[in-house]
């Protein structure tokens, strides 16, 4: 089957009125670098048909259960440590920053060390040429550019994520929030990164494609199933995708959120494996993949989180 990609710089993020391209080639069988299934627990959702499956759990639990040196890329967007009482603009009304119990701050030395966390449990199942991507803003985004420094990454580039219609600032006290940052870095001094540099030129019209990208915001077709606080549009992870990782490369996102990781490598071929803990949206992923192919529902274990995955996700499933 062919997914059409929606990675142009110069349309608008809706799959009906941007510029098609086609990959075709069937999807290789991961390597023996790959990760192990009797090593992982139970996945609360399986897609053997386009190499996808969903984790329920906390990341660092998982991570660690995930065989070293076995992910090609790993793409992340992490908390931002913003729900402690703020407000926002949403639909034109002032309402309160609570993305949820994950998103509080644990004060800048507690949010730096889970980060660090995180991140070295990440490097550590990373290929030797492997990468990381991770998105934030400026709340937390230094202390990640530190902590990447620190575990001895080697930083690529700083991409500057521009959201053409941001919210207003209804303090009026600084500048209207529009861009968010997302660091490129690979695993360490000596890693051989891929980069498709042919291909985000032509994408680009010909031009070498800069460190400043302009893409939409999700779109309405994006959040049929529900709006994840931090969704990140479809086109910008098709872009990641396809600027560093090629067909049949392992991709893993340890906060895999409402599924916008899984839907862009759906539609590039490669493998991918998420976690997320909320169970809610581990359902919003289900559905939303179902809609670019039939996955199969598959929960092994009879544990009560589990079982609570199941009850949310069978609807999905039918």
């Amino acid at each position: 089957m062919l997914y059409p990609l929606i990675n142009d710089p110069f349309s608008i993020n809706d799959p009906d009125r941007s510029v098609s391209k086609l990959v075709s080639k069937p999807i290789p069988l991961p390597s023996n670098g790959s990760i192990a299934a009797n090593n992982l627990p139970a996945p609360a959702f399986d897609d053997p048909k386009h190499h996808l499956r969903l984790y329920h759990g906390d990341c660092l639990e998982i991570l660690a259960a995930i065989p070293p040196n076995s992910v090609d890329l790993v793409f992340a967007d992490p908390p931002y440590f913003l729900s402690n009482g703020g407000i926002t603009c949403h639909a034109g009304k002032m309402v309160s920053v609570h993305k949820g119990d994950w998103d509080k701050s644990r004060g800048p030395d507690g949010n730096h060390e889970f980060n660090l966390q995180w991140l070295a449990a990440c490097q550590r199942v990373l290929k030797p040429n492997g990468s990381i991507w991770v998105s934030g803003t400026a709340h937390v985004i230094h202390s990640v550019g530190f902590a990447l420094q620190q575990l001895g990454f080697k930083l690529l580039n700083d991409i500057s994520w521009v959201k053409p219609n941001p919210p207003p600032n209804l303090s009026c006290r600084y500048f209207t929030h529009a861009t968010e940052t997302i660091i490129w870095a690979a695993k360490d001094k000596k890693s051989r990164h891929t980069f498709n540099y042919k291909l985000m030129k032509e994408t680009n019209r010909g031009k070498q494609m800069k460190s400043v990208w302009e893409i939409r915001p999700p779109e309405s077709w994006e959040k049929r199933f529900g709006k994840h606080p931090t969704q990140k549009p479809v086109a910008l992870l098709e872009r990641i995708l396809l600027a560093s990782t090629n067909e049949g490369d392992l991709v893993l996102d340890p906060f895999a959120g409402s599924g916008t990781t899984a839907l862009a490598a759906i539609r590039t071929k490669r493998i991918f494996r998420g976690i997320e803990i909320d169970p809610k949206w581990i359902r919003v992923s289900v559905e939303r993949i179902k809609e670019d192919g039939n996955g199969q529902l598959q929960i092994q274990r009879a544990a009560q989180s589990e079982q609570q995955v199941l009850r949310l996700t069978a609807r999905a499933a039918v």
